[in-house]
């Protein structure tokens, strides 16, 4: 017998998430790329729904109110929800944000029975000012999933029911346009229609992308449910009875604590590979910090990451040494908490000793022991409008910052291919037209002439410009610029900059 699912369903989680409260009467949608993924039940009563484009939605409820999506918000707003079900029944798996699912034979025993279960996670939700909640229980995810979303508040598929049950859902629920449009041109328009049709048929034509939503439109959910169990207490501190002051001493006091962390690490056959440091100091207060590891955590990465860190929290330095490895104040306690863990079988060197990328860490970081956290650094390319800007050094080891990720959108930004050389601030550039004069470009991005000459060498190619706007809103602060993307003679390539009336060279190709 299949293992049983309990889904739970938060409507319009997007719209919570960005309003901090449930969404009140008046109509609110969520719109990324100009299209309608999330509305409030008072906008779908005015006719917005979603996949509509935006000036549909506007047309349908004048009064909507348009929130730009932000997935890391949704992501955070759910993190309460997910710690409030593990509180109640262990094992919750976040399946996206506003939808959670879990096995559903252990809440089941312990609340008597399925439904029992299921209203009484909803009620707990309600309580905690998340009302409205959906819940269902069926064979699979994907059934429980469907069932949630037509529960009213909770809906229970009877066990070997899921074909049944799903038979009268639209093609629409399996979630995958390309499919769903290619069998409405067939006729096909109901799962029990999609089911019926020979599964070799449904492979030879669509692959395994196509027999994966034949088994889900059949009732044969193939995800499995995986349980985030909480891990066992791994966590070691230590406690010193007169604050120590010194970095070096902390970091020697720490070093049978880390070893310790280690020690239980390995009892599980596993490692670590990111990993929270508290530090707290005589006034109590509490310095965290989380660090990652490229491999994993040995001890003497730990007694470095701590050693670190209270660097971090000195003082300036000053002309006597002695001073400036003195932290702010005395430390306490220190406490290491594994936060992220893998199997130790993943990080086994090989059979005939350590490839070049092992040996290449164990080199770098014994030089990041020697000069200290930032003594080694590697480049990142993250969030930003102007390559300066696009360039971090990140200390190794150390996780880029995701609130400047370069996958978000950055209007005005170069795509890749970058330049592979950068310069900080820009050169002048010599960018002329064929009767010697500069090319000037307008507010409205067109050229006066075009470019003859770069640097002194002729043009071969050219091609822009492209608007590079900042901060519009401020009149103060506002910059206006044009790139151009030149090829010399000497197949050498540039990005030029027009900005305050003149060239400048932002990057070169090589």
């Amino acid at each position: 017998m299949p293992p049983r699912h309990l889904v739970l369903w938060l409507p319009d989680w997007p719209v919570r998430a960005a309003l901090g409260a449930p969404p009140a009467d008046d109509p609110v949608a969520v719109v990324q790329a100009n299209t309608v993924i999330a509305c409030s039940a008072s906008a779908r009563a005015q006719g917005v729904r979603r996949g509509q484009r935006r000036r549909l939605a506007q047309n349908r409820s004048p009064s909507l109110r348009l929130i730009p999506a932000d997935p890391r918000r949704d992501e955070r707003a759910f993190l309460p929800v997910l710690r409030l079900l593990e509180e109640l029944v262990p094992g919750v798996q976040p399946l996206r944000p506003g939808l959670a699912a879990l096995r559903a034979r252990g809440a089941a025993r312990y609340y008597g029975g399925e439904e029992q279960a299921a209203l009484h996670l909803i009620d707990a939700l309600a309580e905690h000012d998340h009302p409205g909640t959906r819940a269902a229980i069926a064979d699979g995810l994907f059934t429980a999933e469907q069932a949630a979303r037509l529960a009213a508040p909770a809906l229970i598929v009877a066990p070997g029911g899921s074909q049944e049950f799903l038979a009268r859902l639209p093609v629409q629920a399996l979630g995958d346009e390309e499919v769903t449009a290619l069998l409405e041109r067939l006729g096909i328009r109901t799962l029990a229609e999609f089911a019926a049709l020979a599964e070799t048929d449904i492979r030879d034509r669509l692959g395994e992308r196509g027999a994966r939503l034949h088994a889900l439109a059949s009732g044969a959910d193939s995800r499995p449910l995986v349980p985030q169990h909480p891990e066992p207490e791994l966590a070691r501190e230590i406690v010193f009875e007169s604050p120590l002051d010194q970095a070096d001493q902390v970091a020697f006091a720490v070093r049978q604590t880390a070893d310790a962390v280690t020690a239980a690490l390995a009892e599980l056959s596993q490692v670590c590979t990111e990993v929270r440091i508290d530090l707290t100091d005589d006034d109590g207060a509490i310095s965290s910090r989380v660090w990652m590891h490229p491999t994993s955590f040995e001890a003497s990465d730990l007694v470095d990451r701590v050693r670190w860190q209270l660097e971090s929290l000195t003082t300036p330095a000053t002309s006597d040494p002695a001073k400036s490895d003195r932290a702010s104040a005395g430390i306490a306690e220190v406490r290491i908490v594994p936060i992220r863990v893998d199997d130790s079988a993943h990080h086994q060197p090989g059979l005939f000793g350590q490839g070049p990328q092992q040996r290449l860490h164990h080199a770098v970081s014994r030089v990041q022991a020697m000069l200290g956290h930032r003594g080694v650094v590697t480049p990142v390319v993250v969030g930003g409008r102007r390559l300066a800007d696009r360039q971090l050094l990140q200390p190794w080891g150390d996780k880029v910052p995701t609130e400047r990720d370069a996958a978000l959108p950055w209007p005005g930004s170069l795509p890749p291919p970058y330049p592979s050389e950068i310069f900080n601030p820009p050169l002048p550039a010599r960018v002329t037209a064929a009767d010697g004069t500069a090319p000037r470009v307008d507010d409205r991005g067109a050229l006066s002439a075009a470019p003859a000459w770069v640097q002194e060498s002729p043009v071969l190619s050219w091609a822009g410009p492209w608007p590079l706007r900042e901060r519009t809103w401020d009149k103060d602060q506002a910059r206006l610029a044009q790139r151009l993307q030149i090829v010399d003679e000497s197949q050498r390539a540039w990005l030029v900059l027009w900005e305050d009336d003149s060239w400048w060279i932002e990057g070169r190709y090589r």
